[in-house]
């Protein structure tokens, strides 16, 4: 048997240690997804059964009032600064970058189960007015390349800082239709500008869509886990089968049957 080279020994180090790294590093016992549907399909309501304490940085005018129990037993932190915007004079990307910021220097998300940020049609155009504030252009319309790109940029930046905080993280979006010219039939997708309606999810692990089903019961609310050409979907940490193709709206659940944590942290005193 020849006896393995110089070169061959020097490639099987550098294998070994990727192996080694791979074993070695913990899993991370939060998930995020980006959850997606219209208005009143219950994205808002699906908080209800993720991990507690939550905060939720609300970017949705009025997007607590179906929140409010959860608000009043304190298992649900809401910051409704965002949720008012002037456009001739936007401020509000600024101060929750400012916010955020240091809400991660001090471990402030140490101590909750779920951060939610809702919604990000609302929160990307926050960005943009801020970038259009800096061009001196506030109120005025978006230039193609000049703010798309930034605008793009700033978001993607953003959720790649969020996906590392040490809790679940939730980012709530919109859908928008698009009609096949020569079938007829239509097809939904994450509503973002240009590109990133292709980059951004890509940056998911988990993409849900809101898809409620109308019975003779009533409306069944339910999570479209897959993609079926209508809606695009993904599951990554579902494996072989550990997700149905609809689930019930239950995050916990859904962690506990892809083997994640579904333990709560402890509730903050609530001054109500």
């Amino acid at each position: 048997m020849t006896e393995p080279n110089e070169e061959f020994l020097a490639v099987q180090a550098d294998v070994q240690k990727l192996q080694t790294m791979y074993v070695e590093t913990p899993e991370s016992g939060s998930y995020n997804f980006l959850l997606l549907g219209e208005s009143g399909t219950g994205k808002s309501f699906l908080l209800h059964t993720a991990r507690k304490p939550i905060h939720l940085d609300c970017f949705d005018p009025g997007g607590t009032k179906n929140l409010k129990s959860l608000i009043k037993k304190g298992e649900l932190i809401p910051d409704i600064r965002w949720e008012d915007e002037d456009p001739e004079n936007p401020t509000v990307f600024r101060d929750w970058e400012k916010t955020m910021k240091a809400r991660i220097r001090s471990g402030y998300f140490n101590h909750f189960g779920t951060y939610c940020l809702d919604s990000s049609t609302t929160w990307s155009d926050a960005i943009m007015n801020n970038i259009l504030k800096r061009e001196g252009l506030a109120g005025k319309p978006p230039r193609w390349a000049h703010d798309y790109i930034p605008q793009k940029v700033k978001i993607q930046n953003w959720i790649r800082i969020l996906m590392k905080l040490p809790c679940d993280f939730i980012f709530t979006g919109h859908l928008e239709g698009n009609k096949d010219e020569v079938s007829g039939a239509m097809s939904y997708r994450y509503m973002v500008t240009g590109k990133a309606a292709v980059t951004i999810p890509l940056l998911f692990d988990e993409i849900y869509i809101m898809d409620p089903k109308s019975t003779s019961g009533g409306v069944e609310y339910r999570i479209l886990t897959q993609a079926n050409g209508k809606y695009l979907a993904r599951s990554r940490m579902a494996g072989k089968g550990l997700l149905k193709t609809y689930e019930k709206p239950d995050i916990k659940n859904m962690l506990k049957k892809c083997g994640f944590p579904t333990t709560d942290k402890p509730l903050f005193n609530n001054p109500n």
